[in-house]
Order: structure tokens, then sequence, then C-alpha cells
């Protein structure tokens, strides 16, 4: 669907828009690509996978039929794999691994990896049993993919685990902060119970350092995991951002999967600051809630962009524009509304600390573009006041852990996911988080085996 064609959108049709775009497999479809699978002895697809999934292994319980099997060797590895069957970037990963890259074309890893959880999903499947208890108790702070997958993993080992969440729902980025078009809540509501299903308790509306103090969760468990992401987006630090129709691209995201959707943005004309995967959320947002022209403008070149390769051509087959080398310089308003942003062309300078060409603004070449609404998606604040209240190290609000165990400087607190990463750290994947989640949890477990066996 293109951007002029979303003009003709009515309200009653805005809703079908948001409906998951890519279809899975068939039955038939599933059986042929597990058929071509060559299920190779130390398979590169493996070690390409941050989580390590058993893919010859789940693929061939697809070609047998053990469909169970399938989906209990992906969420054995991957807390939030039906999540990730979705939205990773495979063919950066497993499926840019398969050796059968070098003949014909790789097996559809991703497509294979939803069939099997789907069919979990759709037969409202509990993949896990609950552990005895070791007497231990562990809270896990955030109940994103990082979250999630650390607290299963330490109720795996015996751990009473109590999640804090802010939010009214658990799922974290999973459930608010991807589009329902790429990934509906039904999907990360049923990864979180899964984790529930092994005795996790899950306090939502509870916002830890307001409702409850991170000296209180110190004193009353045996390890802390810290996994709470990202914050709001920051301001773009220009005139005229308090204007009418200025929005957080997180917020607008959020909005989108948790309230009604209405027709204001019909025939509207859009900019979207930013060009990472929320940039091309909040764009393709806008798109299928009828804007009738939407730009994205970004300061660098398509060469920096963040997002993924799939999301940057899944944005331009809706009709999205790129304006690269691209900044805004003001926002402009009339009777208290936006209608228009003036930019300025830049060009790429010299590296920064951070490795990256700095853009420049050319002299006099500003223009101004009218625009309705301008969606700020440019990165995301800090949880800084969360980081000082536990007293942990930090370099510009992200956590400084041990790379090998995530232990933070604090021996009892352990923290993995969106709020470790930067500064050269990590990845910012739904898969680098749920990796992340398991290896922090099996640091505690270890840590605390130890002390026990001491004893």
């Amino acid at each position: 669907m293109t951007a002029v064609e979303t003009k003709r959108i009515s309200l009653k049709d805005i809703s079908l828009n948001f409906e998951e775009v890519e279809k899975g497999l068939t039955n038939r479809e599933a059986l042929e690509e597990s058929s071509r699978c060559l299920y190779c002895y130390d398979a590169p697809c493996i070690k390409a996978c941050p989580t390590g999934i058993d893919i010859p292994g789940f693929i061939k319980r697809i070609a047998s039929g053990n469909l169970f099997g399938s989906a209990k060797t992906i969420m054995s590895s991957n807390p939030v794999g039906a999540s990730c069957s979705r939205v990773c970037p495979t063919e950066e990963l497993c499926e840019g691994a398969c050796v059968l890259n070098h003949s014909t074309k790789p097996i559809m890893i991703g497509n294979l990896q939803r069939y099997a959880t789907d069919w979990a999903i759709e037969n409202n499947r509990l993949l896990f049993n609950k552990t005895v208890s070791n007497g231990k108790k562990a809270a896990v702070v955030g109940s994103g993919p990082a979250g999630l997958s650390a607290a299963r993993e330490l109720a795996l080992c015996g751990y009473d685990v109590t999640i804090y969440e802010a939010a009214a729902h658990a799922g974290g980025l999973n459930t608010y902060g991807i589009v329902s078009f790429r990934l509906p809540q039904r999907i990360s509501f049923w990864e979180v119970n899964q984790v529930k299903s092994l005795g996790v308790e899950i306090k939502t509306n509870t916002k830890v350092g307001a409702d409850i103090s991170a000296a209180e969760l110190l004193s009353k468990y045996d390890a802390v995991v810290l996994a709470a992401g990202m914050a709001s987006v920051p301001n773009l630090g220009i005139e005229g951002e308090d204007l009418e129709g200025v929005y957080d691209a997180i917020e607008f995201v959020k909005n989108t999967k948790t309230k009604p959707l209405t027709d204001e943005f019909k025939g509207k004309k859009v900019a979207v600051i930013g060009a990472g995967n929320t940039a091309i959320d909040g764009a393709t947002c806008s798109v299928r809630l009828g804007a009738s022209n939407v730009k994205i403008l970004y300061r660098r070149t398509i060469d920096e962009m963040t997002a993924y390769d799939f999301e940057y051509e899944f944005a331009k087959q809706d009709g999205v524009e790129f304006r690269w080398l691209t900044a805004p310089k003001r926002i402009i308003g009339k009777d208290g509304k936006v209608s228009g942003i003036e930019c300025v062309q830049m060009e790429l300078g010299p590296e920064g600390e951070d490795g990256r060409k700095r853009p420049v603004p050319i002299e006099g070449s500003e223009f101004i573009l009218e625009v309705d609404a301008v969606i700020k998606a440019i990165g995301q604040k800090r949880h800084k006041g969360l980081i000082e209240e536990f007293g942990l190290e930090e370099v510009g609000g992200v956590v400084v852990v041990n790379s090998e165990t995530y232990q933070t400087s604090n021996e009892k607190v352990f923290s993995c996911g969106d709020i470790i990463f930067g500064k050269g750290f990590g990845e910012a994947m739904v898969v680098t988080a749920a990796q992340q989640g398991k290896l922090a949890a099996h640091a505690i477990h270890r840590e605390l085996s130890k002390k026990t066996a001491s004893i």
C-alpha cells in the first residue's frame, strides 16, 4: 500500500492495516522447506544464533511432525523465540550463515521457527514444567526480553522469582515497542505466560524507585537482575518541540498497540526524525493511520542508518520517503500546532570518538518542509535515577558489567539487555537481550551455588 493510497482509508479500515503483514507458512510449505535442510554437523547456523538454538534439530522435528518437540527446542534456548521468529534480522544471523547460500537459497529458518512456535501458541501449549524450589529468591527489574529470559532460567534452576514491571503488562519492548503488524501482542503475552507457568510472580504497575526501593529488593532477595531497558526519546533540543503534533516515537507506537485507532493522521504530512528501527516503526504506523506523505529525515547517510535492511525495504514499499543528510533546525507552528519544519543540509566530517563520521551543517542550506506532525525517534534516554538508586557504576547511563558474568559493581546485582547496551558493548537486538538474560541467570546460579557449598 502506498502513501497516496492511504488517503482513501476509512476509519473502519485502519484496524486492518495493523494486522500482521507477513503470513506464516502453510503445513505443506513448512514440510517442503524443512525437508530442504541438510541437518549439518557442527552447523554454522547454530553458531550464528546468539541464543544457540539447535536449528537443525528443531527443523528435523518439523519434518517428522513433532511440532511440540520443535517448539520446545526453540524456546529452551530462546525464551522469546516466538517473537524473534518475527523480528530478528535472520538474513544477517542464522540464514546468513546457512551453507545453502553457496548453491541455492538459505533455509527459511525464521519462517520455520515461527511455524513451530505458532503451533504451540495456537494450541495453547505450555512447554516447561515448574522446578522444585532451591530455597533462594531472585528479583528481576523489567520484563522485556532480557528480564523474561533471566526469570525463566532462574525459575528452571529452582529460584523463587519475582519480576517488577512498571507498565500495566509484562513483555517490555515486545509488548509495547514493536508495531502490531510486525509483532502482535498475543505473541509476547504467550511468552510471558510460559514464564509465569514456572511459578514466576510478575508484579505489574510496580516501579522500582517509587513503589518499592532498591534497598528493599537488595535486602529481600539473594540476587537482583536489573533489566529495565531504556526510557523515553530525548528532546531534539530545537525550537517548537512543545507544539501540538510533536510525538515521542516510543509512546506513539505504544498507543497504536494499547489504544483505539483513530483517523487523526488521515491526510496529514509527517516528518520522522531518525533512521533506526523505531523511526521505521513510527513512519510505517503513520502510513497505516492514513498519512498522505511520510518522510524520514536523517542527518547522516544510508550507510550509517541503524535500521535493519528488511525494515528499510519495508518502509520504502509503504511509500515512506527518505531524506539523507538532513537535520531539523526548528519546528514551525501555527495556532499552537505543527505547520512545518525547518531543516538544514548536512555533510559528513571527520570521525568522532565512536568511530562514526560527524554530520556538519552546510551554511546557507536551510529549507522548510510543510508538515502536520513530527515524530522524534533519535534514540532513548537512560534510567540514570534507577541506576543511581542501586548505586551502580555507570558510564553515560550505561551500567558497567563484567562481560562474562554480567555482574555489576554491586556483587548482588546483575544486569542485562538495553540498560547495558552502548559504549561499544553488545548489540541492540531482541535475541541478544534474551541471551544476556540467560547468561546473567546462569552466572547468578553459579555464584550462589558456590556460596552454598562453602557454608
